[in-house]
């Protein structure tokens, strides 16, 4: 699987090369694939290269996400499953749970 993410561009450098800000992380990138670049824009970086230009709302907004996933990642719990009032009761899943006898579960 291949990741491209967002990045802001900080600095340009000689010889196509910027420096870009991932998440306060300052790294430094190839711009070689990308015309007319400046310090502000927003790229996407794959492996160290900038591959293209993003419009800021859309870079923002894919961040936002990213952080959110994130977020999820360390606290699965949603923000407003309290709120969300108790589970539904439907059918078990293909395969699932048969009535069991009180203390049979696992036996």
């Amino acid at each position: 699987m291949c990741l491209a993410i967002p990045a802001q561009l900080v600095e340009l450098r000689p010889h196509d090369q910027a420096v870009v800000n991932l998440g306060g992380i300052r790294k430094e990138i190839s711009i070689a694939l990308v015309a007319d670049v400046q310090v502000g824009d927003y790229v996407i970086v794959h492996v160290g290269h900038a591959i293209g230009v993003l419009d800021p709302e859309e870079a923002l907004s894919t961040l936002a996400l990213f952080a959110d996933i994130a977020r999820f990642a360390t606290d699965p719990t949603p923000e407003d499953a309290t709120r969300a009032g108790p589970p539904q009761a439907g059918s078990a899943p293909l395969g699932g749970s048969e009535p069991h006898e009180m203390g049979s579960v696992g036996a």
